[in-house]
This record gives C-alpha cells, structure tokens and sequence, in this order.
C-alpha cells in the first residue's frame, strides 16, 4: 500500500488502519468498551481494518465492530498461533503467514496508519517495532497510543526518560501520538506531519 498523502487541508485520510492490541480482554470493562469505540470510529469513517487475526479478547472486539459494520476486516496471523487466538469463525479475511516478522511486515504494507489498544507484550513488540522503523525512514506513518485509563503512562515517561537521558532525539519522541479517546486519537492522526528525520529513505530499505 503506497504511503499516504497529505491533502491540502493539512488532514490525513486513511483507508486502512493497523490496530495492535491484547488477545485479551483486561480485568477492567473500559479496555473493551475502548476497542469498541475505536471500531465505531473507524467505520464511520469507512477505514478498514488490519489486525492480528485473532478472535478472542480485544482483537476480537474490535475486529467484529468493524466487520459488522461493514468495512473489510484483514487478520494476519503466524500458523503457530491460531489454535490460540482464534475461537469458532475467524472474522472477516484471514492472511495466514509463517512467523512474527512476516506478520509485522504484511501489517505495516497494508496499512495507512498505526494504533495501540492496551495489550501485553505482542503488543508492546508490535508498537515498538513501528516506531521504530518510523525513526529508520522505513516508514512516515501516523502511531497512535489509545491511552485507555492511563494504561499507556508509564511507556510514555519512558519515552520522556530516554529523551532527557540522550537516547532519543526530541523531534523522534513525537513520532507517538497520544490521547484518552477514539474520536481524539483519530483526529491528532489525521493532522500527523513527522518532524523526525529517518536514518535512511524508504527506498535504502528495500530489496532489489
């Protein structure tokens, strides 16, 4: 998928956008009432989805609003993982691949956009893993944390220490955009510009 322009009005406009998040649903009801909320957002905003694959805890919240509320749902899920993280029917396509980092790379070609529900450490690696290649050049689009009941805090004053510290430059710490509700989220998303430069050009990145 080719990378997104910015349109004159200085907004952003996603077809497809890539949610990370928990293969479970949290102790607390407001981590799942999140997914939803999110999933309404993007159908009314007509932007598919691109996921885990999974259907069981938020993944399968969030999968199932978007599906039912009739935009494409695509899951990427490792073979390894299916037997646990899908339960009865998969929800909308379902893209089968070998390991992890094939999971990560179909998930970032086909998506326009990037979003972070709570979750635990697969959702960490995935987050991660973008924001980083955001940082590398190899690509220049929008991260966003839905930072439901201040779960995300604490990552973001580790983002703060690493700046204050050296390891991250002031400008690569606003490659992660934050805030407490879908609709919010959504907007700061559409007005993204990156100030950070990457290390490299996309194009440095690619195989022959």
């Amino acid at each position: 998928m080719e990378e997104n322009q910015v349109v004159s009005n200085n907004t952003r406009k996603f077809k497809t956008v890539c949610v990370f998040c928990g293969s479970k649903a949290g102790y607390k009801p407001v981590f799942g009432e999140a997914a939803l909320d999110l999933g309404k957002a993007l159908v009314e905003r007509k932007i598919d989805l691109v996921y885990g694959g999974g259907s069981v805890g938020l993944m399968g919240l969030i999968s199932k609003s978007v599906f039912y509320g009739g935009c494409r749902v695509l899951g990427i899920i490792p073979k390894a993982l299916m037997p646990h993280e899908i339960s009865g029917e998969a929800i909308g396509e379902v893209k089968i691949v070998e390991g992890m980092h094939q999971r990560k790379s179909e998930m970032e070609r086909h998506a326009d956009a990037f979003i972070a529900l709570p979750g635990g450490y697969g959702t960490m690696e995935e987050l991660l893993e973008m924001i980083t290649w955001s940082k590398l050049g190899i690509h220049k689009k929008p991260i966003g944390l839905l930072n439901v009941g201040g779960y995300f805090n604490s990552l973001f004053a580790f983002f703060d220490k690493g700046v204050v510290e050296g390891f991250i430059e002031d400008t690569a710490r606003d490659i992660v955009i934050a805030a407490d509700s879908a609709e919010e989220l959504m907007k700061k998303m559409e007005e993204y510009a990156p100030r950070h430069n990457g290390v490299a050009t996309r194009q440095s990145w690619e195989r022959d």
